[in-house]
This record gives structure tokens, C-alpha cells and sequence, in this order.
């Protein structure tokens, strides 16, 4: 068994504000393709949280691949309970639907946020209960993911915990693969 832990950047961090947005498609389309090697080489477990960006989009790519890879699972973790509360009507229906789909979730603190610790835990929680992490994150382009890439490089100072990043670079890479494909008449919706 083998258990994944992918987060990365939030929506507005890469500046995706809608379901149509075209680096929302190359972002899943990278996403897809490297679940798949993933699953490939045993991953069965994908966990992940429940924010607006790269989270949510992990754990819908994951749900579509499901079709493909039917022993793949899917889990979504969440640093407390009542999480996502404040957000827009919008914003809490994804959420919610999202929660309905997945194999399992759960929130690491069933109390509501009360305090920076929570989330701490929550990361330390993801590292313990997870193989290897994946974080779409650039260090050059620091953002909430930095926190999570800064607990896990401390974590597999000491731990065996493989850490791949998908930076720019690898999103260019998507992007221009993303669109000769569709030159050449693959159709990804």
C-alpha cells in the first residue's frame, strides 16, 4: 500500500478563477498524468485537503481516474472541523460535493479553528499518515505551500518521505505537451 499526500498552491495564488480557465486544464491534465505513474507504481492511496486550488483539483482528477484505476481511493483530510464554513455559497457547495464523492474524509480536529496549531497538526498528521508527498510548488515562487514544503523537508531530514515537486518548469512542460495534443486533435473534455 501506498499512500500519497498532495497539495500545492491555492486558486488565486496561480490566479485560476474559474472552471474554464485554460491553466485549469493544463494543471489537470499534469495532474492526470502523473497520478496515473503514480497508481502505475503502486500508489493506491490519494490523500489530500480540501482548499480552493490545487487540493480540490487532486481530489477531482483523482475521482475521474477512479474510472480507469477503480482500486485507486481517495481521501480528503481537513485541518479542523466546520473547515471551509466561511467560504462563499459557491465555494462550500465544491466543497461539499466533493466530500460526498471521495472514499473517505475527515477533519484532523473535529473542534473549529481556534488557533495556528491546528494546522500544524494537521501537517504533522498528513507526514505520519502518508508515504511521499507531492506539492505543486515552485521555491522560487513562494506561497501557502511553503509551509507544507518547509515541515516536509525538515520531516525527510529523518524520515524516509520522498518528496516530488511540480514547479513551473514541469507546467510549461504540461502546457506545451497539453497543446499539441490538441493540435493534433485529442479532445480532453
Amino acid at each position: 500500500m501506498s499512500r500519497l499526500w498532495l497539495s500545492g498552491y491555492r486558486s488565486y495564488e496561480l490566479n485560476v478563477f474559474g472552471d474554464q480557465d485554460d491553466k485549469l486544464k493544463v494543471i489537470k491534465f499534469a495532474l492526470t498524468n502523473y497520478l496515473k505513474a503514480q497508481i502505475e507504481d503502486g500508489m493506491d492511496w490519494l490523500i489530500t485537503g480540501g482548499q480552493l486550488g490545487i487540493e480540490q483539483w487532486a481530489a477531482e482528477v483523482g475521482l475521474e481516474l477512479k474510472q480507469t484505476y477503480p482500486e485507486l481511493k481517495v481521501a480528503m483530510m481537513l485541518p479542523y472541523g466546520e473547515f471551509g464554513g466561511r467560504w462563499n455559497e459557491n465555494n462550500q457547495d465544491k466543497l461539499q460535493t466533493l466530500l460526498a464523492r471521495v472514499d473517505f474524509h475527515a477533519p484532523v480536529s473535529k473542534q473549529p479553528y481556534e488557533n495556528p496549531q491546528q494546522l500544524k497538526n494537521y501537517q504533522e498528521f498528513m507526514v505520519t499518515h502518508t508515504d511521499a508527498a507531492t506539492l505543486v510548488y515552485d521555491p522560487d515562487n513562494p506561497g501557502k505551500p511553503s509551509y507544507d514544503y518547509d515541515l516536509i523537508k525538515t520531516f525527510s531530514e529523518n524520515h524516509p518521505y520522498p518528496l516530488t515537486l511540480i514547479d513551473f518548469d514541469w507546467l510549461q512542460e504540461s502546457a506545451n505537451e497539453y497543446a499539441e495534443k490538441q493540435n493534433n486533435g485529442f479532445n480532453f473534455e
